[in-house]
């Protein structure tokens, strides 16, 4: 499974029915496995972004499928960030001369 930080920013409609938001996050987790994604941490932020969830997905397309389908109910954005753990950087850094 790949890791990625995933981001979300509420729409105007997900402002405006943000008292629902923990139990859209709960649909969500369970829409993620359909995907072959698992949310396994889900955070309300402060700042630029509204929502950060650690996620695991079997590729880049299960996620990017995912997310589309996520913001297609109209309440956030979501984008991802691939995440490498020290063992996976310390392999990429071995392939520089």
């Amino acid at each position: 499974m790949v890791t990625y930080i995933s981001l979300a920013k509420f729409t105007d409609q997900g402002m405006r029915t943000v008292k629902d938001t923990t139990k859209r996050a709960d649909m969500a987790k369970e829409l993620s496995g359909k995907f072959g994604v698992k949310m396994t941490h889900i955070y309300w932020t402060m700042g630029e972004y509204d929502m950060v969830s650690i996620t695991e997905a079997e590729d880049d397309a299960a996620i990017t499928a995912f997310g589309y389908a996520l913001s297609a109910n109209g309440n956030v954005r979501f984008s991802a960030l691939k995440a490498y753990n020290r063992d996976e950087v310390n392999k990429i850094l071995s392939k520089l001369p």
